[in-house]
């Protein structure tokens, strides 16, 4: 992997290294992943990253440095408009769309920024679920591959690979019900999922207009939270870490710990007791509405409702050219009714009230991103329940904190060479500066020990 953003900026401030190698080490990544055989771009960018890394060394030499992300190689998820590029979200449907007349927002921040986009990254289609399945263009894996290919989980696939894999220094994902923190957890990374409304949506392929949210994976929560300062147009400082000591988190009882896998649940065990050794004030919470959620969200919640009314009518047409698993679950979303829908949204904002009254009293929930490690790829593709079994599973704590309109940053928390393992902290939306600095502490918590 890369060294951490703050790490790179200051060797190339520093003149340790210039932008031209930096993209010529992540070409060199992905031409080596490539070659066998992986999956996790859809489209590398060489020659338009070697000669903006070439006029950022010149601007650079000149005193032009926009922010720390300068010269940095980076990746984009194959969902977000570039000019001139044509969008086609994981899908072949989209493959004959005309090209973006203009990037996306986040796209734009980011080159003002002077971050160099290597190309776009593999996804599920259309971001529809949370196992990075890919039927059209492969599946790309997980870096640890104990007892055979385990997947990378979605729906930024890709994304976390090229991150985990040396081939980018942030992946740019979306996080619609953990598809930025699924991934992260699953090749031992950094995500952040951002309060939805800071970072602009537009010119990304939607899922639920209601649910997305854009946010980076990486190595760091610092290197997450320069990005998402870019993301979101906000004045770039790294934010200082709370005190361990004295650090209030709330660790939720309910949903979130039900059936951890061994490893998982050891970890979890072992982050309580270091986070209480260094002065944290760890208080149980119980959350018995979050049983609520399956019968909340009958017709699969908003992202089938939502996706329905964009696809119903190439689902009419061109349902043969859809993964069948994304294209069944779109179809959810056509047994809601109107009275369904505004049903989910009042139920919803009742819960984000007895959320963000219940986090009152904390800097952080504290849980684990997923209760399980990365399960292995060859068996979801021959068992259609045991497919949408994982994908729940999968889904199940990160999509919470989505319903929720929350904010959350999943941490690593595995042991060196073991299966990665993520620890996710959450708070109520617009808490995200809080939210990164408590995560900055439980981070440095974790890398002492």
């Amino acid at each position: 992997m890369f060294k951490p953003i703050h790490e790179l900026a200051r060797d190339l401030a520093a003149g340790r290294n210039t932008s031209v190698q930096l993209v010529a080490q992540a070409l060199e990544r992905i031409a080596e992943h490539q070659a066998k055989g992986g999956k996790a771009f859809l489209q590398v960018d060489a020659d338009a990253a070697r000669n903006t890394a070439q006029a950022s060394d010149l601007a650079r030499k000149a005193g032009v440095v926009p922010s720390p992300l300068a010269g940095i190689p980076i990746s984009i998820k194959d969902l977000f408009d570039v000019r001139g590029q044509i969008t086609t979200a994981g899908s072949k449907l989209l493959r004959d769309a005309p090209p973006a007349a203009s990037d996306a927002p986040v796209i734009a921040r980011l080159k003002a920024a002077g971050a160099i986009i290597v190309g776009r990254t593999n996804m599920t289609e259309f971001a529809f679920s949370g196992l990075g399945l890919n039927p059209h263009y492969g599946t790309p894996l997980s870096p640890y591959r104990e007892g055979g290919a385990r997947i990378a989980g979605g729906s930024s696939s890709g994304a976390a690979v090229s991150v985990a894999e040396g081939m980018a220094a942030m992946g740019l994902g979306t996080d619609t019900g953990g598809s930025v923190r699924i991934p992260a957890a699953l090749c031992g990374l950094t995500g952040f999922k951002p309060t939805a409304r800071r970072v602009p949506t537009e010119g990304a392929f939607p899922l639920s207009t209601t649910l997305d949210s854009i946010g980076p994976l990486a190595r760091t929560v610092t290197c997450c939270a320069l990005c998402d300062a870019v993301l979101a147009g906000e004045p770039l400082v790294v934010p200082a870490p709370l005190p361990s000591k004295g650090l209030r988190l709330g660790i939720p009882q309910d949903v979130v710990l039900d059936d951890l896998d061994d490893s998982v649940a050891r970890s979890f065990e072992q982050v309580l007791s270091r986070m209480s050794q260094a002065g944290a004030i760890l208080s149980e919470l119980a959350t018995p509405e979050w049983r609520e959620l399956p019968t909340i969200n009958k017709h699969g919640g908003f992202s089938p409702i939502e996706a329905w009314a964009l696809h119903r009518e190439r689902l009419t047409t061109r349902e043969r050219e859809y993964d069948p698993r994304v294209a069944k679950r779109i179809k959810r979303g056509a047994a809601a009714t109107a009275v369904d829908y505004l049903e989910l949204r009042s139920a919803r904002a009742a819960m984000i009230g007895q959320f963000e009254t219940k986090a009152t009293d904390y800097d952080a929930l504290l849980l684990p991103t997923l209760p399980v490690i990365a399960p292995l790829l060859e068996p979801l593709l021959h068992d259609e329940e045991l497919y949408i079994d994982t994908n729940m599973r999968l889904l199940r704590n990160p999509s919470v904190i989505n319903f929720l309109d929350g904010c959350a940053v999943t941490l690593p928390s595995h042991a060196a060479n073991g299966a990665p393992i993520g620890m996710m902290l959450a708070a109520p939306a617009m808490h995200d500066h809080h939210l990164l600095r408590a995560s900055l502490a439980v981070e440095q918590v974790l890398q002492a020990a």
